[in-house]
């Protein structure tokens, strides 16, 4: 990979280029709501920003999202606001797209952190 200047530029891990470590997820089915849309998914990877849901027709970017999470550990049900911020279109390798997390209050970032370790540690043990 090279830089506008021409030089090569050193490739970057997934996980140095987010800002939180992602954990995969086996089994968390979630409802995803749109204007447009009433979905039920499964999610395949979380961090405390956001999650990745596997799907062959994923919703455009910018599409806004009501995301209803079971209980899972400790952790009661949770519903978040989050917003489609990119996708692997239907015609790659993997389809599905990438949802951030609306700005959370810090009850909802409690809540989301305790689900990712409920998550991390289920799936990790």
């Amino acid at each position: 990979m090279t830089g506008r200047d021409g030089r090569s530029k050193p490739k970057i891990k997934d996980d140095e280029r987010r800002g939180a470590r992602r954990f995969e997820v086996r089994d968390l089915k979630i409802d995803l709501q749109s204007q447009e849309a009433f979905l039920f998914a499964y999610v395949e990877n979380i961090s405390e920003l956001g999650i990745f849901v596997a799907m062959d027709k994923p919703l455009p970017v910018g599409t806004k999202l009501t995301l209803n999470f079971p209980a899972r550990g400790d952790v009661g049900p949770l519903t978040l606001a989050g917003v489609v911020r990119w996708i692997n279109p239907p015609s790659g390798r993997h389809p599905g797209m990438g949802v951030a997390f609306d700005p959370l209050s810090a009850a909802q970032r409690e809540k989301v952190v305790a689900l990712v370790r409920a998550v991390a540690y289920l799936t990790h043990d």
